[in-house]
C-alpha cells in the first residue's frame, strides 16, 4: 500500500507568488482528505507568521472534529522546542522534524559536527514526545547526501532509527537525480533499513520528478510526497495527477486515492493560487483528452486505436474532437453525435469545408460553435450564385480618430474602390460601399437591426454570429454572417444581403 502525503499546503505555497490564506487551506485541506482521501497532508512551518498559526490552528480544529487530526503534519526545527511548542499549542499531534541530509549542510550550514547534530536532534525527539507528539525526520538535501557523503547519511540513520520516528523523509531537495539514481539510492535504503519507512520528496529541476517517484517506488519506498498541480518552489514538486496515473497504470500499487475527484480539486487549486494549469498539462490539462487530427476520431470509431489506459471519464471528464484544419469528417460525426445534429454526406462535407476555412483564423473551432457554423451553412445555401464579391478591404483604428475602412468589391466582374470614415469599423466600411452604389446610381437597401451571438464559454476568439434585418423597398430581409471576428461577420451577412437583391 502506497501512503501519500500531500504538502500542497506547505511545500507548494512555497512557490513564487503562491499564498493561501486561513479558509482557503482549510478548504484544500478538506478537499484532500475527504475527497481525494489522500493519507496524510503537512499543511504549515512552524514559526512562519501569525497568519500561518492562525491557518494551522483551524486545520488542526476541524480535523479533530472530524478524525482526521493523526493524518494533519506540519514542518518544525531542531529548535529547541520552539517548533514543538508552536505546533503543539496550536492542536497539532504531528511533527516534520528537517534536519540535515548531507554532511555539507551540516558542516557549512549549521557549522556542527554529525555528532552534534545527532545530539540536538534527539534532544528535540525526546521534546516532542513528552509533548505528545508524533515525529518524521526529513534528511534535508539527502540525495546530494547519497551522491557525496554516504557514510553520513548511513550514520545519521543508525544513530537515530532507534528513537520513535514515524518516517525517515528524504527529499531530492534540487532536483538533481535521474531515475537510475533514485533507484540505486532508494533501494540501499530499503535493503540496509528493512525495518524503517522511508517517504520520497522529489523536485522537479530536471523535469524528473516523476519519474523518480516511479523509481522510488519500484526500490521499495511506501510513502511518496506530492502537491496538486506539482506547486512548489523553482520547478515545483511531482504533481499528484501524474502519481497517480503511474501508481494506477504503471505499477499497480494500492492506494487510497479517488481519481473521480481529481479535476476538480486541481481546478480549485488553480482558482485560489492564481497559477494557471497548462492546456498541456497530463491528466488534468484542457487539452489532454481533446483529439485534433481526423485520422485519430476515425481510428477511435473503428476500434479505439487512439485511446490508452487514462480515461477521461476516470477523472470526471469527457474525451472530445477538436474542430479545426487538421479535423476531418470522423471529428466533425463525433461532434454531430454529442449534440444529435443529423446531416447528409454532402451537408457535412460543407461543413466540413467551413470549419477548414474558419480553422485558418482561429486554432480551434469548439463543439458549442457547431451549431452557428451548420445555421450559416444552411441558410446560405438560398444564395446560388454570387455575383457580388469582395476583392479585398481595409480598417483602420487609432485611439482619437474615426475609423477608416477602404473597399474594394465585384459587381458583375467590375471593381470598384473607395473610401470612408464612420463611427465605427463597420459603419465606416458601410459607408464606404454605399459610396460605391452612390456612384453607380444603385439604391441600398436600410439597416433595421443587428445582432450579435457568441457560443457558451465566452472566450476570446469564440465565433462570432451576427444577424442583420434590411428594409429593401418594402422587402424584409434577414442575413447571418460567422467569422471569429465580429466585423468581419457583419461584412459576410451585409455580402450575402447584396447578393440575394442583386439582379
Amino acid at each position: 500500500m502506497i501512503e501519500i502525503l500531500d504538502t500542497t499546503l506547505r511545500d507548494g505555497e512555497q512557490t513564487a507568488g503562491v499564498s493561501f490564506n486561513a479558509n482557503e487551506k482549510l478548504t484544500i485541506a478538506k478537499l484532500l482528505l475527504d475527497d481525494m482521501h489522500v493519507d496524510r497532508i503537512e499543511v504549515a512551518s512552524a514559526r512562519v507568521s501569525q497568519g500561518e498559526l492562525e491557518a494551522f490552528k483551524g486545520i488542526c480544529s476541524w480535523a479533530q472534529q472530524n478524525g482526521h487530526l493523526g493524518r494533519i503534519e506540519a514542518l518544525g526545527f531542531v529548535d529547541d522546542g520552539v517548533s514543538i511548542d508552536w505546533i503543539a499549542n496550536a492542536g497539532g499531534k504531528v511533527i516534520n522534524m528537517l534536519t540535515k541530509g548531507s554532511l555539507r549542510h551540516v558542516t557549512m550550514q549549521l557549522k556542527k559536527t554529525p555528532e552534534e547534530h545527532v545530539a540536538d536532534i534527539v534532544r528535540n525527539i525526546e521534546m516532542a514526545t513528552r509533548k505528545g507528539l508524533e515525529v518524521n525526520i526529513y534528511l534535508e538535501d539527502w540525495s546530494n547526501g547519497m551522491l557525496h557523503s554516504p557514510d553520513y547519511v548511513r550514520y545519521m540513520i543508525d544513530h537515530l532509527r532507534k528513537y520513535p520516528i514515524r518516517h525517515f523523509m528524504l527529499p531530492d531537495t534540487l532536483g538533481i537525480l535521474c531515475p537510475d539514481q533514485t533507484l540505486t539510492f532508494c533501494k540501499q535504503m530499503v535493503e540496509i533499513y528493512p525495518d524503517l519507512k522511508f517517504d520520497f520528496h522529489a523536485h522537479n529541476d530536471y523535469d524528473m520528478a516523476v519519474a523518480n517517484v516511479y523509481s522510488a517506488v519500484k526500490a521499495g519506498f511506501t510513502g511518496i510526497h506530492t502537491t496538486v498541480n506539482g506547486l512548489g518552489e523553482r520547478a515545483g514538486n511531482a504533481p499528484l495527477a501524474s502519481v497517480i496515473g503511474i501508481l494506477n497504470d504503471h505499477l499497480n500499487e494500492e492506494n487510497s486515492l479517488d481519481e473521480h475527484r481529481l479535476t476538480y480539486l486541481c481546478r480549485m487549486v488553480e482558482t485560489l493560487s492564481g497559477i494557471r494549469i497548462p492546456d498541456n498539462k497530463p491528466v488534468v490539462g484542457d487539452s489532454v483528452f481533446t483529439q485534433c487530427a481526423g485520422i485519430h476520431a476515425d481510428g477511435d470509431n473503428k476500434a479505439n486505436l487512439y485511446i490508452n489506459k487514462l480515461l477521461p471519464e476516470r477523472f470526471g471528464r469527457v474525451r472530445k474532437y477538436a474542430l479545426g484544419k487538421t479535423s476531418g469528417k470522423a471529428n466533425i460525426n463525433k461532434n454531430l453525435e454529442e449534440l444529435g445534429i443529423h446531416l447528409s454526406p454532402e451537408q457535412i462535407k460543407l461543413v466540413t469545408q467551413r470549419i477548414i476555412e474558419l480553422g485558418d483564423k482561429k486554432e480551434n473551432v469548439t463543439t458549442e460553435d457547431l451549431p452557428f457554423i451548420i445555421s450559416d451553412i444552411m441558410r446560405g445555401a438560398t444564395v446560388a450564385k454570387e455575383n457580388i464579391h469582395i476583392v479585398n478591404y481595409s480598417l483602420n483604428l487609432a485611439r482619437g480618430l474615426k475609423p477608416v475602412a477602404n473597399v474594394k468589391i465585384s459587381i458583375h466582374g467590375k471593381e470598384y474602390e473607395e473610401t470612408s470614415a464612420g463611427d465605427g469599423q463597420y459603419d465606416a466600411f458601410m459607408k464606404a460601399l454605399w459610396k460605391i452604389y452612390e456612384r453607380l446610381g444603385k439604391t441600398h437597401p436600410v439597416l433595421t437591426d443587428y445582432k450579435v451571438s457568441i457560443p457558451p464559454g465566452g472566450k476570446t476568439d469564440a465565433l462570432v454570429e451576427t444577424v442583420i434585418s434590411w428594409n429593401n423597398n418594402g422587402q424584409e430581409l434577414r442575413t447571418r454572417g460567422l467569422d471569429a471576428d465580429q466585423t468581419e461577420a457583419a461584412i459576410k451577412a451585409t455580402l450575402k444581403m447584396l447578393n440575394i437583391i442583386e439582379i
